[in-house]
């Protein structure tokens, strides 16, 4: 995935040996494969429902062992995220190499959307109002909570907005990107919508208060309790473009607060990286967006209007913010190695108290195989079926020549070109060969992940 080609690159250019290990399903190799940051690659067996993380974790081990590793860095996907929590304690307790990667446990309350609200709320910050629902029962009695109830359900309370979106607890593609705000406009429709949906105590869901505001996503390295680098962006439900939001802004500001306290309330011992994604009112996003130089009593207000929805105790495709911040970033994890002096060029130049945040120096971060088909190509198919306007076309390529022009590829490097050519001319084509010759239909793919979106 972009992210681990990001940080493979970020140790390589800090004078690193980094050895490179992923899944490679049916055999396709993934483009980090060819990246001249990766000095040895390693194809992991890949956990199953039915065989467990046994043959992941022995993999992972076999590595540590013959290349002498000394810090293991997961880049997890969001489907291996607790099996990557099982193999940091292995690794842990039966080698010396040091894991940037939350235990078992800890992951799983994090990763898993409900129980991620539960310790938010536990530890004293703020978050929307989420009901876990196993049955159409259990959701209708809390979207209706006037109406005769399972006694166990709370009944919401209101903050002027008494909508709520249902969601997989999973990893659901067929409904991930069902943003129906409920209930519906009769108890029929919404009772014949829960059913479509089809929650069970095999496939629970969330019914989580609708906050009608600007979506934003963060990612962090915690070491120790402690964020040692941070970025937050604007976000969306397919996110394929990255800018960094300002760090001086007072939202940006607010964010990392909100993560140091989560952290410092959680565990002392937290160790991994940290991503939240946020809801924000409109009027007080666009307020703090561009509000600089705030006080900390003003940082503190504007908290109680972060909301957040969900947590990824993984790295975040939005570390390719940190391209050009390649050294101070490796150097932020080797701060993580007992007496390592870190062998990087930017050695002895870094505050290690500094945390490491984006340079500006790039206005946002694309893929050009996703804004090929989305920003050149959809728009003249929609122009033809004559439902958007030729004014609409010209947007959508000048957009596209802004992103070429200024922009920068999230997988492309001039010095390690092959990882982004190989995206483009054999994994895709490869991975899109796969899913036609096995019928498995998708509605969406995205390219900085590998990931293809069931229907």
């Amino acid at each position: 995935m972009s992210k681990g080609l990001t940080l493979a690159r970020a140790f390589y250019r800090a004078g690193h040996r980094v050895i490179g290990a992923d899944f490679e399903p049916y055999l396709i190799p993934v483009s980090g494969h060819f990246s001249k940051s990766i000095e040895k690659f390693y194809r992991l067996a890949r956990p199953t429902p039915r065989g467990g993380s046994a043959d992941y974790i022995r993999d992972i081990l076999t590595v540590i062992a013959e290349e002498g590793v000394e810090l293991w860095v997961s880049c997890s996907g969001i489907a291996s995220a607790v099996e990557d929590g099982e193999a940091a304690e292995y690794i842990e307790k039966e080698t010396k190499c040091k894991a940037i990667q939350y235990g078992s446990s800890l992951t799983e309350t994090l990763h898993e959307k409900h129980s991620f609200i539960n310790h938010t709320k536990n530890i004293g910050l703020n978050v929307p109002i989420t009901h876990l629902v196993t049955s159409e029962t259990e959701a209708l009695s809390a979207l209706y909570p006037s109406a005769k109830s399972s006694p166990r359900l709370e009944k919401p309370t209101s903050f002027g907005n008494d909508k709520y979106i249902m969601k997989p607890v999973g990893t659901d593609d067929s409904t991930r990107s069902d943003m129906t705000l409920l209930p519906l406009s009769s108890l029929r429709e919404t009772e014949a919508h829960v059913k479509t949906l089809n929650p069970t105590p095999f496939r629970p869901f969330v019914l989580q208060q609708f906050i009608s505001g600007q979506e934003y996503c963060t990612h962090s390295l915690l070491l120790n309790g402690k964020v040692k680098c941070f970025v937050a962006c604007p976000s969306s439900d397919l996110l394929m473009h990255y800018i960094a939001l300002p760090t001086s802004s007072a939202l940006s500001q607010a964010m990392q607060n909100y993560t140091m306290q989560y952290a410092r309330k959680t565990t002392p011992s937290m160790t991994g990286h940290f991503s939240l994604d946020f809801l924000v009112p409109s009027n007080v996003a666009r307020k703090a967006e561009q509000s600089f130089g705030a006080s900390e009593q003003e940082i503190q207000a504007l908290m109680r209007d972060l909301y957040p929805i969900e947590c990824n105790p993984r790295a975040h495709t939005a570390v390719v913010l940190f391209s050009d911040e390649s050294e101070d970033l490796a150097e932020a994890y080797l701060e993580y190695l007992p007496g390592k002096e870190p062998k990087g060029i930017s050695n002895n130049h870094r505050d290690p108290c500094q945390i490491v945040v984006p340079r500006p120096s790039v206005p946002g971060y694309y893929w050009i195989h996703h804004d090929i088909p989305t920003l050149l190509l959809l728009p003249i198919l929609r122009c033809l079926r004559r439902e958007s306007s030729v004014e609409e076309v010209i947007d959508s390529w000048t957009t596209f020549a802004g992103h070429i022009l200024f922009w920068r590829d999230g997988n492309w490097a001039s010095w390690d070109p092959w990882p982004w050519w190989w995206s483009i001319v054999g994994y895709w084509p490869a991975m899109f060969a796969v899913s036609l010759w096995e019928r498995r239909w998708w509605s969406r793919c995205n390219v900085s992940t590998g990931k293809l979106f069931a229907c």
